[in-house]
């Protein structure tokens, strides 16, 4: 998290990074986590913006279902990316014949 990129709108994290340390570093940047059951005070979290999350996670796994993007066969930044494109467009193409 320390890399230099431009800040996100929103930081979601899952409770698997429910840790005191990343809970205030991302909290100081804007953004949410829920909380583990075990913690003795719970704060709310904004439900839209958590299945959002879900929603982003669901794209990223329906992309690895090409097996070219998940063990990353290509040897250069510029075709992985071409694929990646490849893929997204072929999800999009999908769900916009099906939804018409």
């Amino acid at each position: 998290m320390a890399a230099v990129a431009p800040d996100p709108k929103i930081f979601i994290g899952d409770k698997g990074f429910d840790s005191d340390d990343i809970r205030h570093d991302i909290e100081d940047r804007g953004g949410v986590i829920p909380m583990r059951k075990h913690r003795k005070v719970q704060t709310p979290i904004d439900a839209f913006i958590y299945a959002m999350r879900n929603r982003i996670e669901r794209a990223f796994n329906k992309l690895k279902c090409s097996r070219r993007l998940a063990t990353r066969y290509d040897k250069t930044e510029a075709s992985f990316l071409a694929f990646v494109h490849l893929a997204s467009l072929r999800l999009w193409i999908r769900h916009f014949v099906n939804s018409t």
